[in-house]
């Protein structure tokens, strides 16, 4: 008779090749390591999202969907509801930061 057949007998045996992580590591880490810096030099701060977010639930600026946060702060300006300075000076500083430019709701169809 011999050796009793097992399900996993019919399915081929593939070995994985390993990867050498520290290669890889050390040849993705100069460029990473620069974009990261870059990146967190160009962040905001949790206390500068915060301040915002308050802009955005604020409603005495009007609405702000379905336009950027600095095209919000513009309006209101020229409707004479003076807007906090403080905000377009982060808008202005952080402008390539999508977690900056866009409104709360900016993902959301309303």
């Amino acid at each position: 008779m011999g050796r009793k057949r097992l399900i996993t007998d019919s399915f081929q045996v593939v070995k994985k090749r390993k990867r050498d992580s520290k290669e890889t590591k050390k040849a993705q880490s100069p460029l990473h390591d620069a974009v990261t810096v870059q990146e967190v030099q160009d962040a905001a701060r949790p206390d500068q999202l915060e301040t915002l977010k308050q802009f955005d639930l604020s409603w005495q600026y009007g609405p702000c969907t379905g336009i950027t946060r600095l095209q919000r702060w513009e309006r209101a300006e020229l409707l004479g509801l003076n807007p906090p300075a403080m905000v377009r000076e982060l808008l202005e500083k952080h402008n390539k930061d999508p977690l900056v430019t866009y409104s709360l709701w900016h993902g959301y169809c309303l």
